[in-house]
């Protein structure tokens, strides 16, 4: 499996950051080269979420959950 994993901040009050499970490949083609370069389901996401803020992204290969997440 692989995560796409999202650090978001609010558009509100920058400093108030979180990390967000965004998709997994269980749920859409999620390849680790389409992850590596920025995800369309990062974008997509993205704007269906316009108050927050993109602030960095990794991919998560496997079952590992690290950062809490």
């Amino acid at each position: 499996m692989i995560k796409i994993v999202a650090v978001l901040c609010s558009l509100a009050s920058p400093s108030n950051c979180h990390e967000q499970i965004v998709t997994t490949s269980d749920f859409a083609q999620v390849s680790v080269q389409s992850c590596l370069m920025g995800a369309p389901q990062l974008a997509e996401w993205m704007n269906q979420h316009p108050a927050e803020r993109l602030a960095a992204w990794r991919c998560v290969i496997g079952q590992q959950t690290g950062r809490g997440i």
